[in-house]
């Protein structure tokens, strides 16, 4: 994947109310400054409000709401132009796809981060075959199973299959710390390599391939590339995971066309039939500890699989896929200042533990570790969350108090909710010692992985399993990073998933 305080009905100035995050749209400015102050308001009783917005007409209002939300105005003016036009963080609208992937496309959009939390609360709402959000994906992609990400937590397998992913993390924890220091010094070293040669270099596939290698090697214990698997995992996940989610993406062709393709009707599974094999035959033949304990907890050799599959393929690595390069694109916007002090602490930090990086070590890194929840709050990798609600409820803005009915579906776009002004000085930079000292007291509202910061995941919640695991491997990279380069710049391009990002200028230490 927690927001608290509050605006005033009616607004007299869009601009006071909503200070750059929802007036106009800026890009993410960098800096490393004072820090950050915390915002208290006393508490006052909230009106009761009407949710505002409507659906439009069957079958036109859907169409014309998705047309504006990948092509005519984008995500981020999509919501920030109903936010102005209703004066409101909590309104209703249509989600993509629509028709006629999606039979019902109506949700209560979230926005701010004092509603944003009630999606995690499984009390409240139901989170049943809603992870890709208004529609679910043909099981035939996951071998005819209901996978642990679409099931909710008063389901019976949710609770074996959780503790199953619990299992793997906790059975190969030694491994990791090793494993990602060989794996992305292979793939530094290529970076280097190119750089010599061209004077640029692109880290996208290049971190695709280490990020999958990273994770057969200190999960699996195997690397892919002396199985039949040989490099071609990545390429594999990247077919599967677009029958998945081309409902929600766009890539880039012409607007008719990629609006026909893409989210008009559904890709046929047996497009990567061949290419999901390949994939399970490898988790198969390397997960023969896991399925002892997939059996004691009375799950199929098959289930358990598939389940490992995504864990691993759609979850960790689609993770690793999209956060690093926009984790990576920030903290190269940040500047030469912010990557001294990160260089001078990692290495002084290292150093103080033998030379080698521990857990332990880590943890005594302030303004890496700051760096990262910084990075997951600007750009957390899974940006929306969806949940119905299973009675009805009342729900708080900062604003105002609105009523929800049960079976509605509500949905929260969490880039919104993590930048809201009202908890965050500053919400659109990156402010890379943010949280530093006090600043500790903001992760609560760091929402990245379907829960704050602050909690943990268990069997009864849909927070991710590997909530901690993401936290490290996310600090691995800087840290590895930072030992090896003292600075560098980077070009940003758009991915249909993420930034690309190409490396322009890299010192070594």
């Amino acid at each position: 994947m927690a927001l608290t305080l509050s605006f005033s009905l009616p607004l007299p100035s869009l601009h006071q109310q909503f200070p750059s995050k929802y007036s106009t749209f800026r890009p993410i400015i960098v800096s490393l400054s004072e820090k950050p102050t915390i915002v208290v308001t006393q508490p006052t009783k909230l009106p009761t409000r009407t949710i505002p917005g409507d659906y439009g007409l069957p079958g036109i209002g859907p169409w014309k709401d998705r047309l504006d939300y990948f092509y005519n105005q984008g995500k981020d003016e999509f919501f920030e132009s109903r936010v102005v036009k209703y004066k409101s963080t909590i309104f209703r609208t249509n989600m993509p796809p629509g028709p006629f992937i999606s039979s019902n496309p109506k949700v209560i959009v979230l926005l701010d981060g004092k509603s944003f939390p009630v999606l995690f609360d499984v009390s409240k709402v139901e989170k049943k075959d809603l992870f890709t959000g208004t529609y679910m994906p043909s099981t035939e992609l996951t071998g005819g199973y209901r996978v642990l990400s679409y099931l909710d937590p008063s389901e019976p397998n949710h609770e074996k299959l959780k503790k199953l992913m619990f299992f793997l993390l906790s059975s190969r924890r030694d491994h990791v710390i090793p494993k990602f220091h060989e794996t992305y010094t292979e793939f530094f070293e290529t970076l280097d390599k190119e750089m010599a040669e061209k004077g640029t270099a692109g880290l996208n596939s290049g971190n695709d391939q280490a990020a999958f290698n990273f994770l057969a090697r200190s999960l699996f214990g195997v690397n892919p590339v002396e199985t039949k698997l040989g490099t071609d995992g990545p390429t594999l996940i990247g077919k599967w995971v677009l029958l998945q989610l081309h409902p929600v993406l766009t890539l880039g062709l012409p607007k008719f066309l990629d609006d026909l393709i893409l989210h008009t009707f559904r890709l046929p599974p047996f497009l990567v039939k061949k290419d999901y094999q390949r994939l399970y035959d490898f988790f198969y033949t390397n997960s023969a500890s896991l399925f002892a304990e997939a059996e004691k907890l009375g799950i199929s050799k098959e289930e358990a699989c598939h389940n490992l599959l995504f864990a691993t393929c759609f979850n960790s690595f689609g993770g690793m896929k999209i956060f690093f390069p926009n984790m990576l694109k920030s903290i190269a916007k940040a500047g030469v200042e912010v990557h001294t002090r990160l260089a001078n602490e990692i290495r002084s930090e290292v150093k103080s533990a033998g030379g080698k990086i521990t857990m332990s070590a880590m943890e005594k890194m302030p303004l890496m570790k700051s760096v990262v929840y910084e990075a997951l709050r600007v750009d957390p990798p899974v940006a929306s969350q969806y949940g119905r609600a299973k009675q009805d409820l009342k729900i708080e803005s900062h604003d105002a108090v609105f009523e929800v009915k049960k079976g509605e579906m509500l949905f929260g776009y969490q880039p919104f909710a993590t930048k809201d002004p009202k908890i965050f000085d500053r919400p659109e930079e990156f402010v890379a010692d943010r949280f530093v000292g006090e600043g500790e007291k903001l992760l609560k509202y760091v929402l990245w992985s379907n829960g704050p910061e602050t909690e943990s995941p268990t069997v009864g919640n849909k927070q991710c399993a590997g909530k901690d695991f993401v936290v490290m491997v996310s600090r691995l990279f800087v840290t590895e990073f930072f030992l090896r380069y003292d600075t560098f710049n980077v070009d940003v391009g758009k991915s249909a998933l993420g930034a690309s990002i190409t490396i322009t200028s890299l010192k070594k230490a």
